[in-house]
């Protein structure tokens, strides 16, 4: 029993802990991408139509959307460099972002006055050395620039454009390599013209993001792709998805081991009442009765154990995600504690789960007791 209650209990809050983890991640998501993100199929850019922007900015549901060119590039600072993910961003980034919640130091600007700004991540800021009281060093963009011959002058085959920055950024690892730049600033690098990389459409507060999408989809065609956050960071909570799984598997494992416990109790019990056994069968007891009391003791085992510790996983989690007493410790991480969140359906699986291991283990006893 004391097994099966451990095993249990392990399950839930293990399973509780990576659907905080997915949690966290659609959390961080939230703040760096957009409710719909549309991209070309086939490609890196496609051309802007405005009429259709124009009929995606007039749905009901759609709060703003931002025009997007983005690609890599080589920053350089001082005697430092470095391959960043350079994206430009229209006038309705620095208006409505939520980024700026991220902010670690400076200001949250990308144009002022008519002077444009480049605003960083922190794995930029920290791998360049960057100090932005030094205001007379600024950053250097460079970008191979759109050319059917390669000229012998190196700076020929080079577009720069040089920014101070305006302030630095801090999501997590995945994001912070990107510098953002306006829109022009990414046009003239990239020699795209009035090509895109993608368009990002924020939707309105409660708004039905799954009915937005279609109707994104219905105004672009077929040659789109019109990806939610879910499916615009799909390899990673596969990944998550994957984690879990293997990881149910794996203590599923661990407690049919543990379920070996109520297998060989229940057989040294047949083996110790065979006396008992014989004085029932003479009182008229049959076969089938004698079964079903070895097949009860089992399965009271099994509920008593799993009962036992899905309660006292319940309570753990609930003190984890009340009070963070588990501590990550990283002093790079974005939240203090290990991040739990529980869901009714892992607690009915890992139930539904123990009690079947268990109750298998106990047939084979119980079958054995009323052949004898």
């Amino acid at each position: 029993m004391l097994g099966i209650g451990i095993g249990t209990m392990a399950l839930v809050i293990v399973l509780s802990v990576f659907n905080g983890l997915e949690d966290l991640n659609r959390k961080i998501f939230k703040s760096f991408d957009p409710d719909i993100r549309v991209s070309p199929k086939n490609g890196k850019s496609f051309v802007l139509d405005k009429a259709k922007i124009d009929q995606i900015k007039a749905l009901n549901d759609v709060w703003y959307v931002t025009e997007v060119i983005q690609d890599n590039a080589l920053v350089k600072y001082e005697n430092s460099q470095m391959v960043v993910t350079l994206k430009g961003v229209d006038d309705t980034f620095q208006a409505h972002s939520v980024l700026k919640k991220s902010l670690v130091e400076g200001n949250f600007v990308l144009k002022k006055d008519s002077v444009d700004y480049a605003f960083i991540g922190g794995n930029v800021y920290g791998a360049l050395n960057i100090s932005l009281q030094n205001v007379i060093e600024p950053i250097e963009i460079w970008y191979p620039r759109n050319r059917k011959s390669i000229s012998l002058n190196p700076d020929d085959n080079i577009n720069r454009q040089i920014l101070n920055i305006s302030g630095v950024y801090s999501l997590e690892q995945f994001h912070d390599d990107f510098v953002y730049v306006p829109l022009e600033v990414a046009q003239q690098l990239t020699e795209y013209g009035n090509k895109r990389s993608a368009i990002e459409v924020q939707a309105k507060p409660n708004a039905d993001i799954a009915k937005v999408q279609e109707a994104v989809k219905s105004i672009l065609g077929q040659d789109f792709l019109v990806q939610n956050q879910d499916e615009q960071n799909a390899s990673l909570f596969r990944a998550i998805k994957i984690e879990k799984l293997f990881i149910f598997i794996a203590l599923l494992f661990i407690i049919g081991i543990a379920s070996f416990n109520i297998f060989f109790s229940l057989t040294m019990l047949v083996i110790d009442k065979q006396q008992d056994l014989k004085t029932l069968f003479a009182m008229g007891a049959d076969a089938g009765l004698i079964k079903r009391i070895f097949f009860s003791e089992g399965a009271l085992v099994s509920f008593i154990g799993a009962i036992v510790g899905l309660v006292l996983g319940g309570i753990i989690c609930f003190l984890q995600e009340r009070f963070g007493i588990i501590k990550m410790g990283m002093e790079s991480s974005i939240i203090d504690a290990y991040p739990v969140k529980m869901q009714l359906s892992d607690f009915i699986l890992t139930a539904i789960s123990i009690i079947v291991i268990t109750l298998l283990a106990s047939y084979l006893p119980a079958k054995r007791a009323a052949k004898n």
